[in-house]
């Protein structure tokens, strides 16, 4: 699907406020509430909107430690480390990068000697060749 102009706008008021309702969006869009509604359903229908989550308040989400953790895989082992890895429930995200590492996990821990043990076991899976860990000490921007 081609998206429009207006529907990028779209996209950008439901970023910050996914629940705010079909008629102020249209107001803000300048256009009917129909037009609006007709728009969300075929975003929806195409992909471009795969849903709508809950993010929780730092108050809320405070526990707990999260720590980008980094991958170096022995050569044509990338698929099996990052099915070992994605198998951890600690692990929040997995992604192939560019670099001297191959794979970057974004994970979370309720302690720092359960990230240790995490890292220790991340380390030990088949086909890991090198890990660096970065503790996150803060957000300063969450667009997500």
């Amino acid at each position: 699907m081609r998206s429009t102009g207006n529907d990028e706008k779209l996209i950008a008021l439901l970023r910050a406020n996914a629940r705010e309702p079909v008629a102020s969006l249209a107001r803000k869009l300048n256009l009917s509430r129909t037009t609006v509604q007709d728009r969300l359903s075929r975003l929806e229908e195409s992909g471009v909107i795969a849903g709508y989550s809950l993010k929780l308040g730092s108050e809320v989400d405070r526990g707990g430690i999260s720590a980008y953790v980094t991958i170096s895989v022995e050569p044509r082992r990338q698929i099996d480390v990052a099915q070992g890895v994605a198998r951890l429930p600690q692990v929040e995200t997995l992604h192939t990068v560019s670099g001297k590492f191959d794979l970057m996990a974004q994970v979370k821990t309720a302690t720092a000697e359960d990230m240790d043990k995490l890292i220790d076991r991340i380390g030990q899976l088949p086909g890991v060749d090198e890990i660096e860990t970065a503790v996150i000490l803060s957000t300063k921007v969450d667009r997500r």
